[in-house]
């Protein structure tokens, strides 16, 4: 087995590499210290677990009961999964131990460290982790705002988005056009939209075959590109077109009333349209004080720690992480990493700095998976990659290779959900 390209066995291991956590001495007071964790995906649920087997009082703030995990949640969009298993709920989460609270955060107070609830409640901290993912910047792109979304849907927050484009695909009449587009970095997933380009042309291919896929990018490169216009060269000819920004794909508004994208040179009409907008981390990071002007929280890369707000940690989609993409892996691997710094810091102690693991799967094709991996370590400030480390699937792989990768992408979404939800 090729090292850059990991196994089942591979992702289980790095999964675990935060499970010496239990095992770490863990925080004595006469009355625990207590951790709030906002927001409870693969970062911030990951977190409230880890710290709890450190003795902390924890209390995980998440509004829904119910959470919509985003991988696989393009299998969704064209009908390969039904919305259902990308569901999981909390009580996982409570038999460890943390005290889960349905409430939206609705404020935070650094210098009181403390956090108000919608309801009014308010709850004190001795350190506050949030991991609140992203929010769609709603006005950046002109044209498009929560009313255009919902003929135009983004599905980048996976629920009730990917339902609705999955409704719209089902709809679309044999010939016609979906036009996808895709922002400038940064935003969360960034294979996301090529994944979803892949399997809405398998879709197209084996459902509506007389219909094209036009793919509007406001960039000239993208992670694993080379692996990706193999396959869709090779399985998509002439149905998937991908106009880069050299090209003139960069969509600098929309038509929400005629389903029209506008670029620097062209008017595009779909039948179906599916906008990527721009993005920033979700509206509490700001209300908190760890968001600059860029809409992203920038933080100490050893600690979490915001370097804006002290006693606040960020991890996740959230998080200005350096080299390390936004994605559910890297903010489980950081939502271990910072449990341990936290834990650390509560006793007087310096955190160790981490080694960070990310594999990202994508789907080409239901049988067809391609992989990147990377290795992460604080230098100069940020995380940065670990040289000679990670890589990602072959170019010229054989078939057998790409099934088992595409098993692969469900094994890890399998094992990570249970480790998290469980």
């Amino acid at each position: 087995m090729d090292p850059l390209h990991p196994s089942r066995r591979t992702v289980l291991k790095a999964l675990a590499a935060g499970a010496s956590a239990a095992l770490v001495r863990p925080v004595r007071a006469q009355a625990p210290p207590r951790v709030v964790v906002i927001g409870g995906g693969f970062g911030g649920g990951t977190c409230a677990r880890f710290l709890k087997t450190h003795g902390l009082d924890v209390t995980l703030v998440e509004p829904s009961p119910t959470f919509t995990a985003c991988p696989l949640s393009n299998s969704v969009v064209v009908g390969l999964r039904p919305i259902e298993r990308q569901r999981f709920g909390y009580d996982g989460i409570r038999r460890a131990g943390v005290a889960v609270v349905h409430q939206r955060a609705a404020a935070v107070d650094p210098q009181a460290r403390r956090v108000t609830l919608g309801d009014g409640v308010v709850l004190d901290y001795d350190r506050l982790v949030m991991s609140p993912g992203i929010d769609i910047r709603y006005g950046a792109l002109p044209g498009y705002d929560e009313k255009a979304a919902q003929v135009m849907p983004h599905a980048w927050k996976a629920g009730e988005q990917t339902v609705l484009l999955a409704r719209r695909l089902e709809a679309l009449e044999d010939g016609g056009v979906v036009v996808m587009s895709v922002p400038a970095n940064p935003y969360r997933c960034p294979p996301g939209p090529y994944e979803r380009a892949s399997l809405i042309a398998h879709y197209l291919k084996t459902r509506k075959p007389r219909s094209k896929l036009i793919v509007l990018d406001a960039k000239d490169g993208f992670s694993k590109q080379r692996l990706f216009q193999a396959a869709w060269a090779r399985l998509y000819p002439g149905l998937l077109e991908l106009v880069p920004l050299s090209g003139g794909g960069q969509v600098t508004a929309v038509e929400p009333d005629g389903l029209t994208f506008v670029t620097d040179f062209d008017r595009v009409k779909a039948d179906v349209a599916n906008v990527i907008p721009p993005q920033k981390a979700a509206a509490i990071a700001e209300a908190a004080g760890v968001a600059d002007r860029s809409g992203w929280c920038p933080i100490d890369p050893v600690s979490f720690e915001s370097r804006l707000q002290p006693g606040i940690h960020v991890i996740g989609d959230s998080a200005i992480a350096g080299a390390m993409p936004k994605s559910a892996f890297s903010a489980n691997a950081q939502a271990k990493a910072c449990a341990e710094a936290v834990a650390a810091l509560l006793r007087d102690d310096q955190p160790a700095s981490p080694k960070l693991i990310n594999t990202c799967y994508s789907l080409v094709a239901p049988d067809y998976g391609i992989s990147v991996a990377g290795v992460y370590a604080p230098s100069s400030g940020t995380l940065a990659d670990v040289e000679g480390a990670g890589g990602t699937s072959p170019l010229d792989a054989p078939d057998e290779a790409r099934a088992k990768e595409a098993a692969y992408a469900h094994s890890w979404f399998d094992i990570v959900t249970a480790e998290v939800f469980g």
